[in-house]
């Protein structure tokens, strides 16, 4: 696996179907690697590589609903596509339930196959940005000391410095310092822009009294 290049991962047990598939998304110029199982699949699998997965939802004994559960349960986002030969209502529902992003039923066509490839590599992109985004943002909020964390609370809660000061028992000039010196930790400009970020982070305001 090429951590660093999205990639389609192709599980299915039918040489024939992943040979074809593989050399369908490689005709497009899609990195894509073939599996013939879900435990050849595992064995070399990468929570840090970026892609989907195309995964035969029928296999002898490991089958594709199994492979998605553990996957969740490893705590992977992968978007998943599954395709079946044998698609059933339950287990579409099944399947989509647990995170899958599109299930197709073969013969698929190719038109829609890729479609439904780029719309979840671009799902996954999308949620990788997202997840770094706030990864840097935790890492800002980790450099406030808890008196700014606490001002910071009260801030996107919408309390002025001077009814900030009176609930922490303070004086107005503390507490403005207090902001900017926040407000410069986090690379933030305004007031909404501090909000916008507190709410990505889950910080609760505080109750105004």
């Amino acid at each position: 696996m090429k951590p660093s290049v999205p990639t389609v991962f192709v599980v299915d047990d039918d040489f024939l179907i992943l040979k074809a598939l593989t050399r369908l998304f490689r005709s497009v110029d899609m990195e894509a690697a073939p599996f013939a199982s879900p435990r050849e699949f595992l064995d070399q699998f990468d929570p840090g590589a970026p892609g989907c997965l195309v995964l035969d939802l029928e296999m002898p004994g490991f089958g594709g609903i199994e492979l998605q559960q553990e996957l969740a349960a490893l705590g992977s986002e992968l978007p998943v596509i599954f395709l079946t030969g044998h698609g059933s209502i339950p287990a579409s529902v099944q399947a989509m339930k647990q995170g899958a992003v599109d299930f197709l039923t073969k013969p698929v066509h190719d038109g829609d196959l890729l479609e439904a490839v780029r719309a979840a590599l671009e799902k996954d992109r999308m949620n990788r940005r997202a997840r770094n985004e706030l990864a840097e943002i935790r890492e800002k909020l980790a450099l406030l000391t808890p008196r700014e964390r606490e001002v910071l609370s009260h801030v996107v809660s919408g309390r002025l410095n001077k009814q900030i000061a009176a609930d922490l028992g303070t004086v107005e000039k503390t507490i403005k310092v207090h902001r900017a010196h926040l407000m410069s930790k986090l690379a933030v400009r305004t007031v909404a822009d501090l909000v916008r970020l507190a709410e990505r982070a889950g910080i609760t305001p505080a109750h105004k009294k």
